[in-house]
């Protein structure tokens, strides 16, 4: 096997660069995405209450008016 061979500084450099401006990239795309997320769960859960509220409504009326009563005019 050939013995490795020397990456120029150069070279070197550029990928060190390169890797710390991705990171940098990363973090202030994750700081802005991240309120957005936030807002976005917040309304999710808003609305899973209210649809769990209709659907409890729903069960108790699915069975109304009870079989069997007779009702009068």
């Amino acid at each position: 096997m050939a013995p490795p061979v020397a990456v120029s500084p150069l070279i070197k450099t550029a990928r060190y660069s390169a890797l710390i401006a991705g990171i940098i990239y990363g973090k202030r795309r994750y700081d802005n995405l991240k309120p957005i997320a936030a807002e976005e769960k917040r309304i999710e859960e808003e609305e899973k209450k209210v649809r769990d509220e209709q659907e409890r409504i729903a069960k108790l009326l699915e069975g109304w008016p009870p079989s069997g009563v007779r009702y009068s005019i």
